[in-house]
C-alpha cells in the first residue's frame, strides 16, 4: 500500500512538473511511431487539419477519424492532458502564436466565395470582437487587477514594452498613464537598442509588458532579461499560457482572437483602459488637479476646434 501511495505521489509530481508551454506539434511527431494505429489516425488528423482542429468537439474529430469518441479522449490524455478540453484548448493557443499571416488569410477564405466573404465580413468581425470582450470580462481578475493598481502607483518609475501590433497598445497605455503619473516610459519598436533603457531598470520600478499572438520574440527577450534585475513584472497577455507570463509576478488576460490577417486587440485595449481608469480613482486628487491644468492649457492654445470660441465668449 506503501508503495502504491509513493508511485502515485511520484506520479503527481511529475504531472505537476510538466511545463506549461509546449510545442504541441513537435510532441506529436515525435511520439508519432509509437502510437496506435487509431492514435495515428487521429494524430494525422489533427497535423492535417491544424486550422479546424481547435474548434472540433471530440465527437466530431471522431466521426472525421471514423473512430470512438473515447479513443479521441485517450489520444490526448497519452500526451499528458488532462482531458480532451485542456488539448483542444492548448491546441487553440499553439495555432495563434505561429500561424503565418498568410495561413490566417487561408484560414478566413476557405472555399467561400470572396463576394460573399465580403458581404459577411464587417459583422463577423464585430462579433468576434464582441465575443473577445465577454469572454475576457467573464473570466476577469479583480484581484489581480487590484494588486496591479496598487504597485504601479508605488512604483519608482512604470515602463511599458511591446513590439510589433502591441507597439499600438504601449503607446496608449503610456500616453494615459503619463498624465497621471510622475515617470512612465515606452519601449517598442521606436527604440533602436532596447538593452540601453533595460539596464536603467531596477527593483523599484515596475514593468508592464505586452504579447499577443503571433508573440514577438523581441518582447520575451527582454523580460527575460529583466526578470533578475528585480522590478516586477506585469504581464498583459491573451491566455494563461503566453510565452512571456513565464517571467510575471502579475497578470492580466484579455482575449484576443485573430481574424484572417488582422490581429484584434479590442479587448486588450479596453482592458487597458480599465486599468489607466482604476489608476486615476486610486490618484483621484491628483488626476483632477493635472486635468484641470491641461484644460486651461488646451484652451489656451486651441488645442481642440470649438476652444477658440469659447476663449472668445
Amino acid at each position: 500500500m506503501r508503495q502504491t501511495t509513493e508511485m502515485n505521489q511520484s506520479s503527481d509530481t511529475k504531472h505537476d512538473s510538466k511545463p506549461e508551454l509546449r510545442d504541441i506539434f513537435a510532441e506529436i511527431k515525435e511520439r508519432y511511431k509509437s502510437l496506435s494505429k487509431s492514435h495515428k489516425k487521429i494524430a494525422a488528423f489533427v497535423m492535417k487539419n491544424y486550422e479546424k482542429a481547435p474548434d472540433m468537439s471530440a465527437i466530431k474529430v471522431a466521426q472525421h477519424v471514423k473512430v470512438s469518441e473515447a479513443t479521441v479522449v485517450r489520444f490526448a490524455l497519452s500526451l499528458g492532458y488532462e482531458g480532451y478540453p485542456e488539448f483542444r484548448k492548448a491546441l487553440k493557443n499553439e495555432i495563434n502564436s505561429k500561424l503565418t499571416t498568410i495561413e490566417r488569410i487561408n484560414m478566413t477564405l476557405g472555399d467561400e466565395e470572396k463576394e460573399k466573404l465580403m458581404q459577411r465580413s464587417v459583422a463577423a468581425v464585430l462579433k468576434s470582437d464582441i465575443n473577445s470582450i465577454n469572454g475576457t470580462l467573464e473570466s476577469f481578475d479583480y484581484e489581480a487587477l487590484r494588486q496591479c493598481v496598487d504597485i504601479i502607483r508605488s512604483a519608482g518609475k512604470v515602463v511599458i514594452i511591446g513590439f510589433r501590433t502591441t507597439s499600438l497598445l504601449t503607446e496608449h497605455l503610456g500616453y494615459y498613464l503619463n498624465l497621471i503619473l510622475d515617470d512612465v516610459r515606452v519601449i517598442n519598436h521606436g527604440v533602436t537598442d532596447v538593452y540601453e533603457h533595460l539596464i536603467k531598470i531596477g527593483e523599484d520600478d515596475v514593468v508592464i509588458a505586452m504579447s499577443f499572438p503571433r508573440y514577438a520574440q523581441k518582447t520575451y527577450e527582454a523580460v527575460e532579461f529583466l526578470k533578475n534585475r528585480g522590478p516586477k513584472i506585469i504581464t498583459i497577455s491573451d491566455n494563461e499560457h503566453a510565452p512571456i507570463n513565464e517571467f510575471a509576478d502579475y497578470k492580466l488576460i484579455a482575449k484576443s482572437n485573430v481574424y484572417s490577417f488582422v490581429d484584434s486587440l479590442v479587448a486588450p485595449l479596453s482592458l487597458i483602459n480599465a486599468l489607466v481608469v482604476a489608476v486615476g480613482f486610486k490618484n483621484i486628487k491628483e488626476t483632477k488637479q493635472t486635468f484641470n491644468e491641461l484644460e486651461e492649457i488646451w484652451k489656451e492654445h486651441y488645442i481642440y476646434t470649438g476652444d477658440e470660441f469659447v476663449k472668445d465668449l
